[in-house]
């Protein structure tokens, strides 16, 4: 089986939805609206298959670069706008955030799951205080303390008063303490 690039998906998708990239952007907004309201329902499993045609719409957009040589086969004109790569990447950004929301609500929760997408969201934006408690409860989760608390203490660094960032940073101090304690009677 043949893989494609990224951007070659990417317009493959858009090729065959036979859409413009406002009407991509619109749908994408659309399932990210649909995507709240189910989570505001409690309709989680509902929500993440919301979320998840949001970024299926994306993916669907040409490339930025009006230039790349990676760009679809397409008209001049089909190339993003600043505006429109910029809407894109605002509503990817959300349905990342959201998807973790809706991960953390399952009865079973996929942590793996959570940090890859807080992850990406981080990679945009950095200071993203959704994602960086989110990641940080994941790698808590994961077994993994130093990261957890290294995401929690940016969290609170941004929002200092958030009891469940300062509750997350207690367990995790506290399990770090612990391991520090069974390395010391293991000597």
């Amino acid at each position: 089986m043949e893989r494609r690039s990224p951007a070659a998906e990417r317009c493959a998708a858009g090729a065959q939805a036979g859409a413009e990239p406002g009407e991509l952007l619109q749908r994408a907004l659309a399932f990210k609206s649909q995507g709240a309201q189910c989570y505001k329902d409690k309709k989680f499993r509902e929500a993440i298959g919301k979320y998840h045609r949001a970024l299926l719409e994306l993916k669907g957009l040409p490339p930025p670069e009006p230039g790349s040589s990676a760009g679809c086969a397409a008209s001049p004109g089909a190339a993003l706008s600043a505006e429109q790569s910029q809407s894109a990447e605002s509503i990817e950004i959300d349905c990342y955030t959201s998807l973790a929301a809706c991960l953390l609500q399952a009865e079973l929760v996929n942590y793996e799951r959570v940090k890859e997408y807080c992850l990406k969201v981080l990679k945009k934006e950095g200071e993203n205080f959704k994602a960086l408690y989110r990641s940080g409860v994941a790698f808590y989760h994961l077994g993994d303390f130093n990261k957890a608390l290294d995401y929690l203490k940016e969290a609170r660094s941004r929002q200092p008063a958030d009891t469940n960032v300062i509750r997350y940073i207690q367990l995790t101090e506290m399990k770090l303490s612990r391991c520090s304690q069974r390395e010391k009677e293991a000597l």
